[in-house]
């Protein structure tokens, strides 16, 4: 039975081309038995796990064959078997560590990793997840106190000056970055100089697709739909007749975002209720493709004082209008900071508030009067005082 899945994991992790080691390989406890990695529609999951297996099989080249197994739940196999039935299978032949990859399309997939976990006490299990899953909480009970849940984002700035100029840059807190970013700035520029690949970056620079012999917007528009058509309408079990809808919202947001919304105009325009919009709205940002930005101790299902895309490029996908570089800032900003802090709006004469004390400005060009406070300014390679380089925000992670 598990013959041909050791053939095909032997084989993927033999041939997947991974560029670069990502940062949350090493952020992860690999010591818990059951492991979730959430993340966005082509940011890499798949080629996560198989690094994984590759870089294990490596570090223990005197591990058994099939001790550690990549399993795609694509597969048809699973139709007619269960997910306890495999792993009981796979332990009985010595196995150590599942790959789950796809889980969500077997019926029932989080009460059996729990009946797995539970059962196997040496099994350690890994698996993919839609960033629109619950995985705790009331909906995810089953796993709740056992999952340990990491996010994978698409390339920060920093992974991607890696890789295109061969360099080996370190991540800096925000607090290193807020206090030390002169002499930071001077460390990075010493060995590459990050606003010759920032626009190429902001265009196509998130998702690894960009490394793949393809079209890129096309590779884009179809992640985009796949989004919508599984991590929305699938997960969430959202009938398919409503599914122009939620494209039309999109699209409307599209056209205007980053924006101040009006959901009742939106709503209007879709033909569906004001909550159904919102609920919608909360799918999307969910996954990942749009980001809301609140008023301090507001949240969803609260009405978001702005949307944005969830990153540049997809930003950069705009087909109604030119993106201002005011925008592209904007959206660059507020993603790698909502990677790592907590980012709202607020009532004071700031832009964003981030985790409730820092008070920032995002600004195209270099102010004429010195800012007064901290303010993220794209033009610019060195910052002084107040004025802080854009591109060191791609240090986050």
């Amino acid at each position: 039975m598990l013959d041909p899945f050791i053939q095909t994991h032997k084989y993927l992790i033999e041939h997947v081309q991974v560029p670069m080691r990502r940062q949350l390989m090493d952020e992860i406890d690999w010591n818990d038995r059951l492991i979730a990695i959430k993340g966005g529609r082509g940011v890499g999951k798949t080629d996560f796990l198989l690094a994984y297996a590759r870089e294990k099989s490596r570090r223990l080249p005197h591990e058994a064959p099939g001790e550690t197994l990549y399993v795609n739940f694509n597969n048809f196999y699973f139709s007619r078997h269960s997910i306890t039935e495999f792993a009981s299978e796979f332990v009985k032949k010595g196995g150590k560590t599942l790959l789950l990859d796809q889980v969500f399309k077997y019926p029932n997939w989080m009460h059996e990793l729990r009946v797995c976990h539970d059962k196997h006490k040496a099994l350690h299990i890994v698996f993919t997840a839609s960033p629109v899953m619950e995985l705790e909480g009331e909906e995810a009970k089953e796993l709740n106190g056992v999952v340990k849940i990491y996010n994978l984002r698409g390339f920060s700035l920093r992974e991607y000056l890696n890789l295109q100029a061969h360099v080996q840059l370190d991540t800096y807190s925000l607090d290193d970055i807020l206090q030390h970013h002169e002499l930071i700035a001077r460390e990075v520029l010493s060995q590459v100089r990050p606003q010759q690949y920032m626009d190429a970056y902001l265009h196509h620079g998130y998702y690894p697709s960009y490394l793949e012999n393809r079209n890129f917007s096309e590779e884009l528009l179809r992640t985009m739909n796949m989004a919508l058509e599984v991590d929305v309408l699938i997960i969430k079990q959202i009938d398919v007749p409503y599914l122009n809808k939620i494209r039309k919202l999109l699209y409307l947001l599209m056209e205007n975002a980053p924006y101040v919304p009006n959901v009742s105009t939106l709503s209007e325009q879709i033909e569906t209720s004001r909550a159904t919009t919102m609920n919608y709205l909360g799918y999307m940002q969910r996954a990942r493709l749009i980001n809301l930005l609140y008023d301090e101790g507001k949240t969803f299902p609260s009405k978001p004082s702005k949307v944005y895309l969830q990153n540049t490029n997809l930003a950069y996908m705009n087909f109604a209008r030119d993106i201002t570089p005011q925008d592209i800032a904007e959206t660059f900003f507020y993603n790698s900071i909502h990677s790592c802090h907590k980012i709202n709006s607020t009532e004071r004469n700031a832009m964003f508030v981030i985790d409730g004390k820092h008070y920032f400005d995002v600004k195209e060009k270099m102010p004429v009067r010195t800012p007064i406070r901290p303010t993220a300014v794209a033009n610019i390679e060195y910052g002084r005082g107040n004025a802080i380089p854009l591109w060191l925000f791609g240090f986050l992670y």
